[in-house]
C-alpha cells in the first residue's frame, strides 16, 4: 500500500497523462487493467493511486517501488511495452518521472 512519507527509502514515479474528456474514461479502465493484471504483481512494486482531475484531462499516477530497477524492469517487459503503446493512442501525452520525497506534512 502507497504512504507518503519522508523516510521512504524506495522509488516513488509521478506519471502525469494528458486527454480530452472524451478519453478519460477509456484510459483510466486500460491503466486500472494494467495494475490489477500485471503491474502490482511485478517485482518490487509497492503500491499506486490513480487521480482524475475534475475537467478530465488529466490523470496522475502515482506508484512507489522498492528499487529504481524495478520499476525500469517493468517498462522494459513486452507486456508493458505493449500496454503504454495502446496509453499513447488514448491521450495526446504521458510521461513518468522519478522523484524522492522531500517533505511530508
Amino acid at each position: 500500500m502507497t504512504q507518503i512519507s519522508q523516510g521512504f527509502q524506495g522509488q516513488t514515479v509521478i506519471t502525469t497523462f494528458e486527454m480530452t474528456p472524451g478519453t478519460c474514461a477509456d484510459l483510466l479502465e486500460e491503466l486500472t487493467s494494467a495494475y490489477a493484471e500485471f503491474i502490482r504483481h511485478q517485482p518490487g512494486f509497492v503500491g499506486s493511486g490513480l487521480h482524475v482531475n475534475d475537467a478530465q484531462t488529466r490523470i496522475a499516477n502515482y506508484s512507489q517501488w522498492m528499487r529504481r530497477e524495478d520499476f525500469l524492469a517493468m517498462l522494459r517487459t513486452p507486456e508493458m511495452r505493449a500496454r503504454n503503446r495502446k496509453f499513447a493512442t488514448l491521450c495526446s501525452r504521458f510521461e513518468p518521472v522519478m522523484y524522492e520525497v522531500a517533505a511530508v506534512f
